[in-house]
């Protein structure tokens, strides 16, 4: 009998029921056809592992809750009967199982006395008979028996009827609940796996809704991490080979999604859980490019699936988690706005490479976390300038939103600003542009936030030589946008960031530098300003000649901004720079470009009381200065060539040379400007000595702009200059012009090659 016990027990079932050799069966004794007959009964006996106990009471306890009784006492009856066979096996010395045998024959005992109360007949209620089994179950089960029945489980749950299935659930949230602190990781994850496989195959909506609670219920009692990870796997696996929005009956990883939003203890958890994972997945782009490991593309399209994923969860969770969701949310309000914000860096870069998904999902997550919290206004400008792909476009959706934040909940900001200080350090550009847009906006409020304010100056100086161009000028505009009253405290390091950013190969951050360097002067004391006074002069002149109109503008009104610096002790210095920049000024008073027209004006008006006469200072005040007609201008420039002649003849010279240079300019109207200015200079001087050092240079290079130049107003105001100096030229110089045209054209060349 017990040679047929044994062979029964280990090698004639499997753990599923199957008979004979089957790919589920599993030996645990290699001698198990040996002749037993002269052993003892212990060394006869199969193990206690060899029952496949766990696997064989998941089949049989759900039936102790079915509807027909006779079933229910059968099914009692066996389970009894597997316990009793179990405990009454030989036990090696070294293994007791973990368990207390005392308490276990006590719970055998209780199952039995319900199973006498069965064959009695006695009325007991169902439900209370299968509670009891249940509890016996649940202190009978070894830690090895427990885990292979949570393993199992998902067949029982999906049993056809419904009252065993609920049996099941019953049995499976007890067993977690009071021996889950058992289960290691690997069992955490498989016993969810199996809890998941019952909820995509169970049919009836109640029933998969008990499964899920059983899923709460295994998060709560063991680790929430695991459980929240598998269940984000699974996700991820179904929106990487299904259309999830289209499943027929919905889809139930969402559905696993709004259980752990309305579950009280774990809301807010599982919220703190899908931003932390958002926050530590890396952004790929695109597919593998030429010579690239294909693996590595593998692994991006992995990383973008765990992406999607964790902002559908985040959806799912603002759209059904009810009050107790919206209490999570409310809760960690600053942590889930700066991560959406963070994202919206990322998902545009996927976007910017051909992947536009993410960044719908992510508007879609940031619309229902408005309409959670009950931001309207924010959900507004949201959807306004949502999928513009644009950089300045999506940059300036975060500076709204955030201007947003500051006035609707002033309160979370320190919250956000922390997180986005820590975000500048990290590795994907484009999060790093997003927290540099945030916090240059923030930082407009930070009156209140004390010490905070002292970590994101820090943050945004360290970060002016990121390797983002939009990184760099971000920083930079958040430094100077603070209130007034910081700006002035942190002056000297903000002029040392413009100094350095002036010389960008970015013209976006040359732009953004020059434009902070007017906004940072209107309110700078002359101790800041001194000690890179020079430094800023030799960068304006730098930009003075951009192609890009607005640094043009810019950088000649920083130049007349920096005018009231210079009475102090850098007065000389400063000077210098004026009367090099001076002839440029002169010039571009007349740009094509209407705003540089009218800085040049103000910095004219500004700069004229430091010239060493007063003649400057009255032309500033004709209305030649501030006419727009060519006629005017040109009657402005021959009465600021008799200025030059008969004022600073010291200077002629070197504001010849400037005017000379200027004949290429990349602006046909700037070359016309320097092919009148400098005839007018020689026309009104008397000094023999200009005379004959430019006449006969300047007249071949006026022949050779009319004769080749491309563009009428060069060719015009060529021949009116010509006409300046026919009327002014003595003889000899004509004749020397006239006569030796080579050594015209080779003192035209030998200029341009100076230039």
């Amino acid at each position: 009998m017990l040679h047929k016990f044994r062979t029964v027990c280990v090698g004639g079932y499997c753990s599923l029921g199957c008979q004979g050799s089957c790919t589920h069966s599993r030996r645990f004794d290699r001698a198990s056809n040996y002749n037993f007959s002269n052993l003892p009964s212990a060394f006869v006996s199969p193990s206690r592992d060899a029952l496949c106990i766990g696997e064989r009471i998941m089949v049989y306890l759900p039936r102790c809750a079915d509807t027909n009784s006779e079933v229910r006492k059968t099914s009692a009856q066996i389970v009894d009967l597997f316990f009793s066979v179990s405990l009454s096996l030989p036990r090696s010395s070294n293994s007791s199982f973990g368990l207390d045998i005392e308490l276990c024959y006590t719970a055998l005992s209780a199952l039995e006395d319900v199973i006498a109360i069965l064959r009695s007949d006695a009325s007991l209620d169902p439900s209370e008979v299968f509670n009891r089994v249940v509890s016996s179950v649940c202190v009978l089960f070894t830690k090895d028996e427990l885990v292979a029945a949570l393993h199992v489980c998902s067949a029982a749950i999906c049993d056809k009827i419904r009252q065993s299935a609920e049996g099941a659930i019953q049995s499976v949230i007890e067993f977690i609940t009071k021996r889950g602190k058992e289960l290691n990781e690997a069992d955490i994850s498989r016993t969810t796996q199996s809890l998941l496989s019952a909820v995509i195959h169970v049919t009836e909506k109640y029933l998969r809704q008990e499964t899920l609670h059983a899923i709460s219920s295994l998060a709560e009692n063991t680790s929430s991490r695991i459980v929240f990870g598998e269940v984000l796997a699974a996700a991820e696996r179904d929106i990487a080979t299904k259309d999830v929005s289209r499943l027929r009956g919905g889809w139930p990883i969402q559905d696993a999604f709004h259980a752990f939003s309305q579950h009280a203890v774990l809301s807010c958890s599982f919220l703190d859980h899908v931003t932390s994972i958002l926050n530590q997945t890396p952004v790929f782009q695109g597919g593998p490019g030429k010579g690239e490991n294909p693996n590595i593309f593998g692994e991006s399209l992995e990383e973008d699936n765990v992406l999607h994923a964790a902002i559908t969860a985040l959806t799912a969770f603002f759209r059904g988690g009810g009050k107790i969701g919206k209490r999570a949310v409310e809760q960690s309000y600053g942590s889930v706005f700066a991560t959406l914000v963070l994202h919206l860096g990322t998902c545009h870069c996927l976007a910017n490479s051909g992947q536009h998904e993410p960044l719908r999902a992510l508007l879609v997550a940031f619309n229902a976390f408005c309409e959670c919290v009950g931001d309207l206004e924010m959900g507004k400008i949201v959807a306004r300038d949502s999928e513009q792909n644009e950089e300045d476009a999506w940059i300036g959706l975060i500076g709204d939103l955030a201007g947003c934040i500051s006035i609707k909940r002033p309160k979370e900001i320190p919250t956000i600003c922390s997180i986005l200080c820590k975000s500048l350090d990290r590795s994907p550009k484009y999060m790093r542009e997003a927290a540099a847009a945030a916090l240059s906006e923030f930082v407009r409020f930070s009156d209140s936030l004390g010490s905070l304010l002292e970590q994101m100056v820090e943050g945004l100086t360290r970060h002016v030589s990121d390797d983002s161009p939009n990184v760099r000028r971000l920083c930079l505009r958040g430094l100077v946008q603070m209130p007034p009253v910081h700006v002035v405290q942190y002056t000297t390091q903000i002029l040392s960031v413009i100094v350095a950013l002036l010389d960008d190969p970015d013209e976006s951050v040359q732009l953004t530098a020059v434009s902070c360097l007017l906004t940072v002067l209107a309110t700078s004391s002359t101790d800041a300003v001194e000690p890179v006074l020079l430094n800023l002069s030799v960068r304006l002149r730098n930009l003075q000649i951009c192609m890009n109109a607005k640094i043009r503008a810019n950088a000649f009104a920083a130049f007349g901004a920096l005018s009231k610096y210079g009475f102090g002790p850098q007065r000389d210095t400063f000077l210098e720079q004026v009367h090099a920049a001076f002839p440029r000024l002169v010039l571009h008073l007349h740009d094509d470009d209407l705003g540089v027209r009218r800085t040049c004006r103000n910095t004219f008006k500004s700069i004229s009381p430091l010239m060493e006469f007063n003649g400057i200072t009255a032309l500033a005040n004709t209305h030649r200065l501030s006419s727009d007609h060519r006629a005017d201008y040109e009657d402005f420039l021959r009465d600021i060539a008799k200025q030059f002649t008969q004022h600073m003849s010291s200077r002629v010279d070197t504001y010849m040379g400037s005017i000379i240079q200027a004949f290429e300019a990349p602006w046909p109207v700037i070359q016309a400007n320097a092919i009148y200015l400098c005839s007018s200079v020689i026309a009104s001087s008397s000094d023999q000595h200009i005379s004959a050092l430019y006449h006969s240079q300047v007249f071949g290079m006026l022949m050779g702009k009319i004769s080749r130049s491309t563009d009428a107003i060069v060719r015009a105001t060529g021949s009116l200059a010509l006409g300046l100096l026919l009327k002014s030229a003595n003889y000899s110089s004509w004749k020397v012009a006239r006569l030796d045209p080579t050594d015209s054209s080779g003192r035209e060349t030998e200029s341009s090659r100076r230039q």
